[in-house]
């Protein structure tokens, strides 16, 4: 009998010593969140463009290290959910390719949130295709008529071509790069049906890598080979394809330099906007990314950086343009 209640005991103080345990991770858990929060310190959930991916991690990789009180705890989505989840107040922070419509500023105007948006960078729209794909080369027209529906063999633009039906691919379903070719390629007409969409930019790399007649949409910074620090090379995962505006027009690449001229046609500005109602976290964050160490982290993912002036190399070769 002794020994049972022995036993007994023994169970139960190991069971309230979980439950303290349980009960203190989530104090602390909730202990970070109660972290006074200024421009350099709290907790704050953000919205990003899944595009934005590869920037967004290095800006608060940067500012967390910077500012070991402050967390930011990103959430990469399509452009159009992250946009909503700021409209919803889940976030005060979102980043985006376009500004808010004067729709969606009165309803942040109606709740007394003011909104404020900065540029921080031009992207540009990446075109890849497999590495055993010869055709590298392609126009604006080619493109509209390619997400329009009117092309959709290989041999329509390249008539020696054996590639048979070209599979092009988007991000996903709300991405920026679908709404880019909807307000940009198709120029009012509906978009194709039979495009494809994955479900972020490195599941399109990863397609095209596997498929010889396709052709996916990405954000150049996906692009950048990292161990190029000059920013004129590109990951030798998939070939980048060069865009000419027009006929008669030289094609370009991606290259940070053509983006920030305007040779290569198909570009982009990325926006942080905020909705803090007070100088906290999410304008300190912004404020941060708009600073010359912000803009050159951005540098060094081979777009353009919009508030700081960086120069940028023009080190390509002419075999490299295009």
């Amino acid at each position: 009998m002794n020994k049972l209640l022995a036993f007994s005991f023994v169970v139960l103080m190991a069971t309230l010593a979980s439950s303290c345990a349980s009960c203190q991770g989530d104090s602390e858990q909730k202990g970070e969140r109660k972290v006074k929060e200024t421009i350099t310190s709290g907790v704050i959930d953000i919205s990003c463009d899944e595009s934005f991916e590869p920037i967004m991690e290095q800006e608060i990789m940067v500012f967390e290290a910077a500012y070991p009180k402050a967390s930011i705890i990103p959430y990469y989505v399509s452009e159009a959910e992250a946009l909503n989840m700021l409209l919803q107040d889940s976030v005060r922070l979102a980043v985006a390719t376009r500004k808010l419509t004067p729709q969606e500023e009165a309803s942040f105007k109606s709740r007394q949130l003011r909104v404020r948006t900065v540029q921080i960078a031009l992207d540009g729209i990446a075109f890849i295709v497999n590495k055993s794909n010869k055709h590298d080369v392609i126009s604006v027209d080619e493109l509209r008529k390619i997400v329009t529906g009117e092309v959709t063999t290989w041999n329509q633009i390249y008539p020696n071509s054996s590639l048979g039906k070209i599979n092009f691919v988007f991000d996903n379903q709300g991405s920026s790069s679908m709404r880019y070719a909807i307000d940009s390629l198709c120029q009012g007409k509906p978009l194709y049906q039979g495009l494809f969409a994955q479900k972020s930019n490195q599941a399109v790399i990863d397609y095209v890598a596997q498929t010889p007649n396709a052709i996916g949409v990405i954000g150049a910074s996906w692009i950048g080979n990292e161990a190029d620090t000059t920013n004129t090379s590109f990951t030798d995962v998939v070939k980048v394809m060069a865009v000419r505006k027009a006929p008669g027009y030289d094609p370009y690449k991606p290259y940070q330099y053509y983006i920030a001229t305007g040779d290569y046609p198909l570009t982009r500005p990325i926006y942080m906007i905020t909705t803090d109602p007070r100088n906290g976290l999410p304008t300190g964050f912004t404020k941060f990314v708009s600073s010359q160490r912000g803009q050159l982290i951005i540098f060094k993912t081979g777009i353009v950086p919009w508030q700081a002036n960086i120069a940028l190399k023009r080190d390509v070769s002419v075999t490299d343009a295009f």
